[in-house]
């Protein structure tokens, strides 16, 4: 009997699992074409690395980049990111990171397309599926390499499914793990709580919600700043661009209320948002849980929060889509003839549109031979690394961190200037405007009381080592 309930659950979702696997190696590629390429957008991927790796010798995750013996938990919450700690273990390496990012990703296609097959039907579904996997939000996220926020897109996607499947304390589990994932998806998480409430989970709805608020207060209040150097959030200043934590909160929610829809880039993302569900999600309450999110980006003074690159859309993705399967099922049921016949060819045409984006965002490289090469100047590079011996201290800029982060204790290059680091790396092409002139000169600057030397010099890339001091 349980045979043959598994081979009636092969037939029917072999589609699903076609389209995780191909979906997988597409972002696979992408992703493993940048580190190919030596091209960091960032330097995440090391801080991230580092994290992990404190983990993964079950110790603190210390992240020396942020400062010297700096807890990653007095940074953001992230205590989630321990479930990458055995798989680093076994293979220590950024790349570790990367290709766990692509497969927490692709589960997730899983659970919403099974959930739009179940209540769309087959094709339907299916079609949603598609238009989920290589949505922008995805795309731009799997681009720039590892985030904590790729842990929570299978939990929404999940809990998402959950909650279309009338499972809603299951529902609820999946969402309320988001705590472990970053701090301010406790906003999320209430609002989850807010949209059980109105679909008639009164008790529990105000559950979830209370513990999203109170576990956000709890963590953003007395956890974070307790594993802080300086014993507080750090990133209060973020709202409305104050630089005093008393103020910044009312300063972000004024300039919240005076440009929300000011520059025009934040009505760029808001249109994309809805385009990619055909406007379909509007039809959900489901779609509320998002408003949080945009809520703190675009009260926000920082540019990157506004647009569609970067990773802050990714968790966005997972509950746009859901709120769509919901939409659908709810445009089906109405009276009016016009809506119902819209929600027969909605989801063809989410499929549409993410193909036509998908010349505009990430995977278009796919298709551009220098994806896949490497210039003359990453053998520079690589010399350049080579020239920092296995095991020393080293401070870095962007240009070369994550490349220096798996085998070196690594810093910012503007640590604290009491650090001692052996060894100092410069990619002078990633400075922009006024690079030091004289490395030797900056370096001895940043770190006062010491002598350096140059060791390695070339091709704006350059290496300096400690000698006194």
């Amino acid at each position: 009997m349980r045979q043959t309930v598994c081979v009636r659950h092969l037939r029917t979702h072999w589609p699903v699992g076609l389209l995780t696997l191909v979906a997988f190696l597409v972002y696979l590629v992408l992703s493993l074409a940048r580190w190919h390429r030596w091209a960091n957008p960032s330097w995440d991927l090391a801080i991230f690395e580092q994290a992990v790796k404190g983990y993964a010798h079950l110790s603190a995750p210390i992240v020396s980049i942020k400062g010297p013996d700096f807890n990653q938990l007095g940074d953001h919450f992230s205590p989630l990111l321990v479930v990458l700690a055995p798989f680093y273990r076994l293979f220590p390496s950024p790349v570790t990171l990367l290709v766990a990012q692509c497969v927490l990703v692709a589960v997730s296609i899983i659970p919403i397309t099974v959930t739009a097959r179940r209540i769309l039907g087959s094709w339907q579904g299916l079609g949603m599926g598609f238009a989920y996997a290589f949505a922008w939000g995805i795309q731009s996220a799997i681009d720039v390499q590892f985030h904590e926020y790729a842990l929570a897109v299978p939990l929404l996607a999940f809990g998402m499914a959950a909650f279309l499947n009338e499972r809603w304390r299951a529902s609820a589990l999946w969402i309320v793990l988001l705590l472990g994932v970053k701090e301010d998806l406790g906003l999320t998480v209430a609002a989850f709580g807010a949209v059980l409430w109105l679909r008639g989970q009164r008790r529990l709805g105000a559950i979830v919600a209370g513990v999203g608020v109170v576990g956000m207060a709890l963590i953003v209040g007395v956890i974070i700043p307790a594993f802080n150097p300086n014993g507080r959030y750090d990133y209060w200043g973020k709202l409305g661009g104050g630089s005093r934590e008393q103020a910044s909160l009312l300063a972000g929610m004024g300039h919240l209320v005076t440009g929300f829809f000011s520059p025009s880039i934040k009505l760029h993302t808001i249109l994309l948002l809805l385009v990619i569900t055909a406007f379909v999600a509007l039809r959900s309450p489901l779609a509320l849980v998002i408003v949080p999110t945009m809520v703190w980006r675009f009260a926000g003074s920082t540019e990157f929060y506004w647009g569609t690159t970067w990773h802050y859309s990714v968790i966005l993705m997972p509950v746009m889509f859901a709120a769509a399967i919901d939409g659908l099922r709810l445009l089906r049921a109405s009276r009016a003839r016009l809506l119902r016949g819209y929600a027969m060819v909605a989801p063809a045409l989410m499929v549409i549109i993410a193909v036509v984006l998908t010349f505009q965002y990430p995977l278009r490289d796919l298709w551009d031979p220098q994806t896949y090469e490497r210039g003359d100047r990453i053998a520079v590079a690589q010399r350049a690394v080579d020239a920092v011996p296995v095991g020393a201290s080293v401070a870095s800029d962007r240009g070369l961190i994550v490349q220096l982060a798996t085998d070196h204790e690594v810093f910012w290059i503007s640590t604290d200037p009491s650090v001692r680091p052996d060894y100092v790396v410069f990619d002078l092409q990633t400075w922009g405007a006024d690079p030091p002139g004289d490395v030797v000169a900056y370096v001895e600057g940043l770190f006062p009381g010491t002598t350096y030397r140059v060791v390695f010099d070339e091709w704006d890339y350059a290496v300096v080592a400690r000698v006194a001091g």
